[in-house]
């Protein structure tokens, strides 16, 4: 079946993220296919703190654009040397949600280049064990998103300056920092090979099958520029998602690193935020709506957390390790001392 393949003609983070957002809400037939670049650029997964994520002073100093994407997942670097790829498909069937069923079609590509890759963990894409693209996923009104970096020739300084590094995902002695961890694609490919060349080919094995080059009407374009202004263009999105809460809990699971925040007035939740790395492919809007009210005990929360999808919101994070969070005695009784200024 022949793709539909839109170029955004920007790298403008926020521009490129809403363009992405209307084509996945207002393209509801056949397969499409964006190939995109961002100038110097922290995007932040759906879930996560920003202020947590970043290295505030070094961003600053060197100009990067810091946004939230509406995908889960963790903290990504885009300069110049990094390709952009977005495949936007009918749900289908429960194969056909994984990660891997995305992610093998962009590593066959590879492998017609000469270059070895493999998916490898929750959501990462590696070439001799050094990370070059990480993935995540939406899911709406019966449609799917899956979008992923590529690591092309991207500076791992600024790669490292940028990001936070979680010191729990770095616990092996062959993971000793971001720096390490990842690697470009050029270095892999025949001396000499330049972005354009490697994002032709890369396009030509997407679309083995046949390809339409589109393109958006200007008023559909006009509306694309309206939702970079007023969602991925503002402070509310990207940043005014960390309240403070009194409780707060952390752990790091195989399915992702989970954070929760909580405000408890007598035994009942009256505010609560979750942040993390967790591979979401819905929001979690809805279920912090319906913890509000909630008695802090393992019934009625269970009887709240049936009602939703847990996989979709959480990933790979079970109902039992979330449970467990929130019920952690030993850190609510931390949070106590902490507000009545104990030691």
């Amino acid at each position: 079946m022949p793709v539909h393949y839109l170029e955004t003609g920007s790298t403008d983070p926020c521009y490129n993220l809403a363009l992405e957002e209307y084509v996945l809400e207002h393209r509801r037939e056949g397969d499409w296919l964006l190939l995109w670049q961002n100038a110097n650029t922290v995007v932040i997964g759906l879930n996560q703190n920003a202020a947590e994520e970043i290295n505030a002073a070094f961003v600053q100093e060197h100009g990067i654009t810091v946004v939230r994407r509406m995908t889960g997942g963790g903290a990504v670097y885009h300069d110049l040397g990094n390709l952009n790829y977005s495949l936007i498909s009918d749900v289908g069937d429960a194969q056909q949600l994984s990660i891997r069923h995305f992610a093998e079609p962009v590593c066959r590509a590879l492998a017609a280049m000469g270059v070895r890759a493999e998916l490898s963990g929750r959501n990462d894409i590696l070439v001799e064990g050094k990370k070059v693209s990480g993935v995540a996923q939406r899911i709406t009104g019966g449609r799917i998103l899956h979008h992923g970096t590529l690591l092309f020739d991207s500076d791992p300084a600024m790669i490292a300056g940028a990001l936070k590094a979680d010191p729990a995902k770095f616990r092996s002695k062959s993971a000793k920092s971001v720096r390490a961890r990842v690697g470009n694609i050029r270095d892999f490919l025949p001396p000499g090979t330049e972005l354009e060349q490697f994002r032709e080919r890369l396009l030509r094995e997407l679309t083995r099958d046949g390809l339409i080059r589109e393109s958006l009407g200007g008023e559909e374009l006009a509306e694309v520029r309206q939702l970079a202004e007023e969602k991925y263009r503002s402070w509310d999105w990207t940043y005014g998602r960390s309240p403070a809460c009194a409780f707060r809990n952390r752990s790091r699971f195989p399915g992702g690193t989970l954070e929760l925040g909580m405000d408890i007035r007598q035994g009942r939740i009256e505010e609560i935020v979750f942040y993390g790395d967790f591979m979401a492919t819905a929001p979690l809007s809805g279920l912090c709506r319906a913890l509000r009210g909630t008695r802090l005990e393992e019934p009625a929360l269970s009887a709240v957390l049936a009602r939703f999808s847990v996989p979709a919101l959480f990933g790979g994070i079970s109902r039992e390790e979330i449970l467990a969070l929130m019920l952690d005695e030993n850190a609510r009784r931390t949070a106590g001392a902490e507000e009545a200024g104990e030691s």
